[in-house]
């Protein structure tokens, strides 16, 4: 049975890509392993879009995001590393041996010899529109984000948003709504040009520079939308079926300022070794700032890998500076037997 109160050689904050990879990176460096994760389960924030086509991962044919996570969680636990799930740690502190003491909003403390911060964005909260009387449409058909394409099937559906979220989704939907209209405040699309390029070719509706004016619906749905032109104020109403925003999301790291880790825009300062100002706790992912980070999962991974080799060095500074490749790693062979 698994125990807060024992002493681990790494504890993981955080259960996304990042975390996940550097859990089973911990399990072939020989490393006793914990991850601590706020939500109830692994993941991040790639379970905000289960059913978005990933196609950036190094030696991975595109993938639902879904089956992503399935595949990343059946290698994190390779090594039967200990997850402690639906906490979030609210206080990191050293005792007179100089472990971690990291409390958790549950009151737990869990004890650790070093730390590998790895939240991502921290708790994810999508940016909603500032309009009067809109809750009552989350329960309906008013998205901020996409769990099941097929619900979109055969409808007209208007997303509004122009960045990496919105161009996807647009992608993915025409191939599945009747109709799928884009409505973007600025000409300019953002996201990876090749994504924009394939939605500018596809059947989707694009308005620009337009924005969101007005929702016309009953006490159940939305039922029309009038889109505005930002230059001539030129209105328009559409009738629609769903919409979704997509107008960023915004994360928060709850206490991370109170524990004495240097940041630098928000985020986790580290180095090379992807070390912070705190000996002892490192950072991979998109919780970090450093001058060479890309926010992808595949540099999430290549961030564990060099957050892990760092937390295995400061233990034992004898280590090697890398692990054994996996065709012979010893923690492999006893596996296969």
């Amino acid at each position: 049975m698994k125990h807060e109160h024992e002493l681990y050689d790494v504890t993981i904050i955080g259960g996304g890509p990042a975390g996940m990879y550097a859990a089973f990176y911990c399990g072939m460096r020989d490393m006793k392993t914990k991850i601590i994760e706020v939500g109830t389960e692994l993941g991040g924030q790639v379970l905000l879009y289960p059913e978005k086509t990933v196609w950036d991962v190094g030696g991975v044919p595109p993938v639902m995001a879904r089956e992503l996570v399935n595949q990343m969680k059946n290698q994190a636990t390779v090594f039967e590393p200990d997850l402690f799930l639906g906490e979030q740690v609210v206080d990191i502190q050293r005792d007179e041996n100089q472990y971690f003491l990291l409390t958790t909003d549950s009151g737990k403390v869990h004890y650790s010899k070093t730390v590998i911060l790895a939240m991502g964005r921290g708790v994810i909260q999508p940016t909603k529109l500032d309009f009067e009387g809109i809750d009552q449409y989350e329960v309906s058909n008013l998205y901020y984000t996409v769990q099941e394409l097929d619900v979109f099937r055969g409808k007209k559906v208007l997303i509004s948003g122009g960045g990496d979220s919105a161009v996807d989704w647009a992608n993915e939907l025409v191939n599945v709504a009747e109709e799928v209209m884009v409505v973007h405040r600025r000409d300019h699309f953002g996201g990876l040009e090749r994504n924009v390029k394939r939605l500018k070719e596809s059947s989707a509706i694009l308005k620009t520079p337009y924005e969101l004016h007005q929702l016309h619906g009953d006490s159940t749905a939305i039922q029309e939308v009038t889109i505005k032109h930002r230059e001539t104020d030129h209105l328009e109403t559409h009738r629609v079926d769903a919409v979704i925003v997509n107008h960023g999301m915004r994360g928060e790291y709850g206490p991370l300022a109170k524990w004495g880790i240097d940041t630098r825009d928000g985020r986790v300062a580290v180095n090379e070794k992807r070390e912070t100002s705190v000996p002892g706790i490192f950072g991979a992912g998109n919780v970090v700032a450093h001058e060479g980070h890309v926010p992808l999962i595949a540099a999430a991974i290549t961030d564990s890998v060099l957050a892990v080799n760092a937390a295995k060095r400061y233990l034992e500074p004898e280590a090697t500076e890398i692990a054994m490749v996996s065709s012979h790693n010893e923690r492999f062979a006893s596996l296969s037997k």
